[in-house]
């Protein structure tokens, strides 16, 4: 394992008396997940790149975004070994850190029912055009759920600024044991409860889909630095709104 460095509400006027923010950015710790790992790669594109590639880079630019944006002990979360072993080890890893707040970073694919077959540079491959966008999740088990869900919405709502569309199919029933309850159908947070990374970490936990590199489109555009910067923008925009002093006021929604 490898770490690298609501609208308008009335309140009486006591409630506006200077308060110390909720959290301090020079201080506040938050983990980036690298989904995947190298051994256990996840999903695989299209055009036959690992979904833990595109997550790596995601992830790195997420970090560089924020700790530009003043959020300096932001920790990249690099873990080895095979998937189920890897996932208590990253828990672990940030529980150890004593994180904040642990958003882990992937890239959505599809049930296998949907993919069709086409070739890229001469090798066999799989796509599936049908569905892209972003999806959040979040877990009920999780032992700070209501915060989780707030920074969950918070992303979600600045995916959607930066002109980002989430992924539907997850609330349809075509997507069997893969549909998932839509907590929230304007910024696409989705309820995944048995996902070992949001349910097991101590703190605030959220898990970011950026988009779908099965979809030969959006692919090409998750490749892109350009789409890796709207994203990192709308995460770190979402930890800076997370950490405005109102939420030492009104706790977390």
């Amino acid at each position: 394992m490898k770490l690298a460095a609501l609208g308008p509400v009335a309140l009486p006027s006591a409630a506006f008396k200077p308060a110390t923010p909720l959290c301090d950015p020079s201080t506040f710790r938050i983990v980036l997940d690298v989904g995947h790992t190298a051994e256990s790669e996840g999903a695989i594109s299209a055009r036959n790149v690992s979904e833990f590639v595109f997550n790596l880079r995601l992830a790195k630019r997420i970090e560089e975004k924020l700790k530009a944006e003043g959020f300096p002990e932001t920790k990249l979360l690099l873990t080895e070994g095979k998937a189920r072993h890897s996932l208590f080890k990253r828990v672990a890893a940030a529980n150890n850190l004593r994180a904040d707040l642990f958003l882990s970073i992937h890239h959505d694919s599809v049930p296998t029912k949907f993919l069709e077959d086409w070739e890229f540079e001469g090798k066999k491959s799989h796509f599936s055009d049908r569905f892209s966008g972003y999806s959040v999740f979040v877990s009920r088990n999780n032992p700070d759920f209501k915060t989780s869900l707030s920074f969950a919405e918070l992303i979600g709502k600045e995916m959607k600024a930066q002109g980002l569309d989430y992924a539907r199919q997850y609330s349809q029933a075509i997507m069997g044991r893969h549909q998932r309850p839509l907590l929230n159908k304007e910024t696409g947070v989705y309820r995944y409860d048995e996902l070992i990374v949001l349910r097991k970490t101590r703190m605030a936990a959220v898990l970011l889909e950026a988009g779908s590199i099965i979809n030969r489109d959006e692919e090409l555009k998750m490749s892109s630095p350009e789409r890796r910067d709207i994203i990192s923008s709308g995460v770190a925009a979402a930890v800076k709104a997370f950490c405005e002093p109102r939420w030492a006021m009104l706790g977390p929604l």
